[in-house]
């Protein structure tokens, strides 16, 4: 197993495991499954595990795992607030008592602000004492490092890097996810400022495996390394010295040990030109079936009605070039659960977007059609959730 420093210098394994899908059994997680393949992760060099509040029943599977096991010394557990849902410090004391319960511990060795995607409700949570809960937690023990999930564009998060002193941070990344979301930038910014961030969804959920177009399938079944698509998504990651923890969702002994093979052998800039290459090509052959020649460039921004409009753009492809569910899923996370909306339904046609767009790029037109795409019945009643609910305080 490779392993890569915290601020501290602690050692972190590369591979991170991400606990939101370990395999089900009945209305619950199958434990005893879990156990096992915790166990071959543990005993393979694996130090750094994932959960978070509103994962149905991980927190606790994961905590009387560790205790089955004996080993909650040699591990770091890594868990999340879900802000959204406290008003009060009371409230979020009550929260992460009820997660010490559940994992079985005193402590939390990394604690997350779950999806915290702007300085605006950063400030809020200021505003209710987070800082000094955080303080004092830390100063007790309670917390060994403080973070933040995220969910946003690279401007956005870069902001929220500069307005506190975080221990960590957390992004979605991955050879899609480039020039989007947090992306290489924001990667590489908080590198700069000397954070380590863990990465999730290396694998778009899977569907960089699993939802390849065939096209891409051939190609790599041509590619003298005979790589599997997951391989070679994990490698892009592990080639960049800025990545410090890469978690993947496993579940199942097999796929474990696959990984931690993987993350065994791969040093930071150790993929050649050509096997950089071969994902460029990858890339282009998703990029085929793309509704929207969006790349990201953002000349568009800002709207001046709140549309993030790259980030629609990119949901919306998903939609064609993934999978609806997970698209429309995506875009709720990114657009619309959080305190100032950024949906297309913000769209007032000005025209403004168009004047700017070096692809030519009939923006308003398009975020029409995104719009049908993406806003199910269930973004609306989230929507409506969020703005008349007070989900945000």
């Amino acid at each position: 197993m490779q392993y890569r420093e915290n601020k501290q210098g602690e050692q972190l394994s590369v591979l991170g495991y991400g606990c939101m899908r370990f395999s089900r059994k009945g209305n619950g997680i199958d434990l005893e499954k879990a156990q096992k393949e915790l166990q071959v992760a543990i005993e393979g060099g694996v130090n750094y595990f994932d959960t978070a509040y509103v994962y149905a029943g991980s927190e606790a599977a994961l905590g009387a795992a560790l205790e089955n096991l004996n080993c909650r010394e040699k591990v770091n557990i890594a868990t999340k607030l879900p802000h959204y849902l406290i008003k009060s410090i009371e409230g979020c004391e009550k929260l992460f008592q009820e997660e010490l319960k559940r994992l079985r511990t005193t402590y939390v060795d990394y604690y997350l602000m779950h999806m915290l995607d702007d300085v605006e409700t950063w400030e809020k949570l200021c505003a209710l004492g987070i800082k000094e809960w955080i303080a004092q937690k830390k100063e007790s023990g309670a917390i060994r490092h403080i973070g933040f999930s995220y969910h946003g564009n690279t401007e956005n998060f870069k902001a929220l890097i500069d307005a506190y002193d975080w221990d960590f941070c957390q992004i979605q990344y991955n050879y899609m996810d480039e020039h989007s979301q947090a992306g290489r930038e924001g990667l590489q910014y908080a590198a700069s400022q000397k954070i380590p961030v863990v990465i999730m969804e290396p694998l778009r959920g899977g569907r960089l495996v699993g939802m390849l177009p065939e096209k891409a399938k051939e190609l790599l079944k041509k590619e003298p390394h005979h790589r599997s698509p997951a391989e070679w998504g994990l490698k892009w990651l592990y080639d960049q010295p800025e990545v410090t923890v890469v978690l993947s969702g496993m579940n199942s002994e097999e796929m474990v040990r696959e990984n931690m093979r993987v993350a065994s052998e791969t040093l930071p800039h150790s993929l050649s030109e050509e096997e950089k290459q071969v994902i460029e090509q990858i890339k282009e052959i998703i990029a085929e079936t793309v509704k929207v020649g969006c790349t990201g460039c953002r000349y568009c921004m800002p709207c001046p009605f709140g549309v993030d409009i790259p980030e629609t753009f990119r949901c919306y492809n998903a939609v064609y070039s993934e999978s609806k569910r997970g698209a429309q899923h995506e875009y709720l996370q990114c657009t619309t659960f959080r305190k100032t909306p950024t949906d297309a339904s913000l769209c007032r046609e000005c025209g403004k977007c168009e004047e700017h767009c070096p692809q030519h790029i009939p923006i308003r037109a398009e975020l029409k059609n995104a719009r049908k795409a993406l806003e199910s019945p269930l973004f609306h009643l989230t929507k409506f959730a969020v703005k008349h609910l007070r989900l945000w305080g």
